[in-house]
């Protein structure tokens, strides 16, 4: 199963597709997304979506995965990560894939076994679990782990299912 993860962020959002066989992963590709701070919402949403439709349509994912909004201390960045998190649950929805939606510390835990791990953790990680994986940066490698949970949770339900 070819699955895409999510890191929405309005400034740079990771995305990362990983194909998932069984217990064997194995990196595809992956990259962030960025947007020019000083343009108009409407104007970086919309270059988000752009890009986002353009990735699904090229490798096709038969799911998607995203992380949950974390509440910021300021509200303002609060409400700029929830528009881009919209825009990436649209993405995928219109694409026809159902999405898993998870916590940050979820998927901190799922990948490095603490939910307290730090995006250095994080990126160490996900580069052991996906070995030669060339990663574009911190957002890809969050996009990855969150794809790698949702593999693992999917993995779950299938054991789950046939007991």
């Amino acid at each position: 199963m070819l699955i895409l993860g999510l890191d929405p962020s309005l400034t740079c959002t990771g995305w990362g597709l990983i194909r998932a066989e069984g217990n064997r992963l194995s990196h595809l590709a992956n990259g962030q997304i960025k947007t020019r701070s000083g343009d108009p919402l409407a104007r970086r949403l919309g270059e988000l979506a752009e890009a986002l439709e353009a990735i699904i349509a090229e490798h096709r994912p038969e799911a998607a995965a995203a992380e949950e909004v974390f509440v910021n201390q300021n509200p303002a960045s609060t409400l700029k990560l929830a528009h881009a998190r919209g825009v990436a649950l649209m993405c995928a929805a219109r694409a026809g894939l159902d999405v898993g939606e998870y916590a940050p510390t979820l998927v901190k835990k799922a990948v490095v076994g603490t939910g307290g791990a730090s995006k250095d953790q994080v990126h160490a990680m996900v580069s052991r679990l996906l070995p030669g994986a060339k990663i574009a940066g911190p957002d890809a490698a969050d996009a990855l782990a969150v794809a790698i949970t949702h593999a693992h949770h999917l993995a779950t339900l299938s054991r789950s299912s046939r007991a």
